[in-house]
């Protein structure tokens, strides 16, 4: 009977094995898919590894898996649970390691995790939440076939990559969505909507920090340690990653500093802008406070008011009131209030 069997719709984990293929170690090609009770048929071959892909799987498929890969009990719990730390963790020897994901959906960061199983002869990586198939993952793997045969940690490599370069397009795009908002930032009018958009990028950038910033401790111990695992010949491509988390996590620094910056000089220029109103408004109001003053001085009850008796008296407060708020006029003119 051949252990090399496609998986089946009949199968109640099909909706959640995103593959399970079975690869020789000797020459690093596919040998094909498999199902995932023939699992421990193939690893009782010693040249073979096998390297399976899940998406949200339920309790039984886990400890299935469990049974056929004796993974710790830890392990299995914190992938069923889905909301752990970016972390790393050794049980005998094999690895568990949790990644946070990340996607771009409608202009906001939808985040996920992806825990993955190492051991020398499997490879396993649960996707939960916000996450991209590693479908390119592996067939990136599959094309250098002479770096697979080095064993499932190169499959390791591919998966991290992954995940490491689709974070800097999210903060790519986050850039040029600021360039865009710049019109409204050096708006004279007040816009909440603006404000609150780059309130809202920076908190996401905040968080993906978050997620991002862990990877480089789990990748320099990926680099340095676990030498029954990771194979002196991987660890350049391993640095590789390690270079491009932290690229993305300046990127981020940088994006979050520009927009701390765009948003105090938005708040900057609306305060300046009103400002500048309040000093017109005060300038009109000293121009209609000089002739009230005037007129109100003159309009008292008093009968000894020697100017009344005058025939130049009203044309001459007429020429005195339009003079005061001449002056004061050029006067705040001069002093650019108006």
């Amino acid at each position: 009977m051949s252990l090399i069997q496609p998986i089946t719709p009949e199968s109640s984990a099909a909706s959640m094995v995103v593959n399970c293929v079975a690869y020789n170690k000797r020459d690093g090609k596919r040998i094909g898919d498999i199902t995932l009770d023939a699992i421990s048929d193939v690893l009782r071959k010693p040249e073979t590894f096998v390297w399976v892909g899940l998406h949200e799987p339920d309790e039984s498929l886990l400890l299935k898996l469990q049974e056929e890969f004796d993974l710790h009990d830890l392990a299995i719990e914190d992938a069923q649970q889905a909301h752990q730390r970016t972390k790393i963790e050794t049980y005998g020897d094999s690895l568990f390691v949790v990644v946070q994901t990340a996607q771009l959906v409608n202009g906001h960061i939808a985040f996920g995790e992806t825990h993955i199983f190492l051991g020398p002869r499997y490879l396993v990586t649960v996707r939960h939440g916000a996450s991209l198939s590693y479908a390119p993952a592996r067939r990136a793997c599959e094309y250098t076939p002479d770096l697979l045969a080095l064993g499932p940690s190169y499959g390791l490599y591919g998966v991290l990559d992954f995940i490491v370069d689709n974070l800097l397009p999210i903060v790519r795009e986050f850039r040029e969505e600021l360039q865009e908002l710049e019109k409204d930032i050096f708006a004279d009018t007040f816009n909440r909507g603006t404000v609150r958009r780059l309130y809202d990028m920076q908190r996401d950038l905040m968080t993906l920090r978050l997620a991002a910033a862990p990877l480089q401790d789990i990748i320099s111990q990926l680099v340095r340690m676990h030498p029954h695992l990771i194979q002196d010949e991987l660890r350049a491509y391993f640095r590789d990653v390690y270079d491009h988390v932290f690229r993305v996590n300046e990127s981020i620094s940088a994006m979050r500093e520009m927009l701390a910056a765009a948003i105090s000089v938005n708040l900057s220029l609306v305060t300046f802008n009103q400002n500048e109103v309040m000093k017109k408004l005060a300038g009109w109001a000293a121009m209609l406070a000089a002739p009230t003053l005037l007129t109100s001085w003159y309009g008292m009850n008093f009968t000894h008011m020697p100017e009344l008796a005058q025939p130049w008296a009203y044309p001459m407060i007429i020429v005195v009131v339009i003079s005061v708020v001449a002056g004061i006029f050029f006067g705040l003119k001069r002093a650019k209030w108006f």
